[in-house]
């Protein structure tokens, strides 16, 4: 479970006010959606709650740990060892292969199956290919498949099918979808696309760094039954 406890955050020397006592609990096994327009604080609120960035004040609990009461050295241990994140910008190597981008990842915690996730995401055809020879969504699921290899046990995503069109979107939907289910992840994704909002466990709406509504689906929606 993971828990986040007045949790406030300022930038430009405490000038630029992006989270104002955020507080919301997470359930082990939940896919949760954060909904919000740019400047709404949620994908701030993402990174603090991966370990990525230090809050100004408040807590974040994973079980009994407060994670930003340890030092930097082991907070860098704690991401390593339990979180997986997906950026909406792939980040990918351009010199490496899919096989090598995704190796890095398991590299971090000694996984030796990676390429078990390369299939798992649809992408044993294209293992020794580059970056730059691969669609949008292919990056975007090497992304996905280097932060699965982690074996992580939250995943974080920020805007995972923001820059892709909308079959593509789908699909790499479709596969967070799957894994989710299959591995019985806890998975925390930040969106601006309400529509995404119906596959989730739990739905928290931000404003102006606040959380104006929080809801739960008592059945959520599968990729191809939502709108986009």
């Amino acid at each position: 479970m993971i828990k986040i406890t007045n949790v406030n955050k300022a930038f430009n020397h405490g000038t630029i006010k992006v989270l104002h006592d955020l507080s919301l609990t997470i359930n082990d096994g939940e896919l949760v959606v954060i909904l919000g327009a740019s400047g709404s604080g949620k994908s701030t609120a993402l990174n603090i709650m991966a370990g990525l960035e230090r809050p100004d004040s408040g807590s974040v609990y994973y079980d009994d740990r407060d994670i930003y009461q340890l030092d930097d050295r082991a907070l860098t241990k704690f991401r390593r060892q339990t979180v997986g994140f997906v950026f909406q910008r792939y980040y990918l190597l351009p010199h490496l292969t899919v096989a090598n981008n995704v190796k890095l990842g398991a590299d971090l915690v000694g996984n030796h199956d990676y390429r078990a996730i390369i299939e798992a995401v649809g992408l044993t055809a294209k293992i020794n290919n580059k970056p730059n020879t691969l669609s949008g969504g292919e990056q975007q699921r090497v992304c996905l498949a280097r932060a699965l290899a982690k074996r992580p046990q939250v995943l974080f995503l920020d805007e995972p099918t923001g820059a892709l069109d909308e079959q593509t979107g789908r699909n790499v939907l479709n596969y967070v979808l799957q894994l989710q289910h299959e591995l019985g992840l806890t998975m925390v994704m930040v969106t601006h696309n309400q529509n995404l909002a119906a596959t989730a466990n739990t739905v928290i709406k931000m404003n102006s760094g606040r959380i104006v509504e929080i809801y739960h689906n008592a059945n959520p929606k599968t990729a191809s039954e939502i709108g986009w």
